[in-house]
């Protein structure tokens, strides 16, 4: 799968491992790799749903959004790089038809 990232900064941060070990440690930094290896290994988003990581959409103001697990609450946050991303007849995201993402941030969403 072809990977981007909404921004050149967090780009280089979690493509250089002197940047990503600083920004989040080493265990946080190799579940980073670990993942983001995962996603561009993947012919597509459905290849994600059965690999490490518990690769799950968000809801109410992050409906558009998904999440790898990296820690208890610690997430890598992406969505589907298409615009509007590829949908079902029922609406709801056709997984085999994503095969780019944006990674939008690493983050805690729970306390949102």
């Amino acid at each position: 799968m072809e990977i981007h990232f909404a921004t050149k900064k967090l780009g280089e941060t979690l493509s250089q491992d002197k940047l990503r070990v600083r920004s989040y440690g080493d265990v946080i930094a190799k579940k980073l790799v670990f993942r983001i290896n995962a996603l561009k290994a993947a012919a597509s988003l459905e290849d994600m749903r059965n690999v490490a990581g518990r690769c799950h959409p968000l809801s109410e103001n992050r409906a558009d959004q998904l999440a790898l697990y990296l820690t208890a609450n610690l997430r890598l946050v992406f969505t589907p790089t298409e615009k509007p991303p590829p949908a079902l007849d029922d609406g709801g995201l056709d997984w085999a038809a994503v095969t780019a993402v944006t990674i939008l941030e690493v983050t805690d969403y729970h306390g949102d």
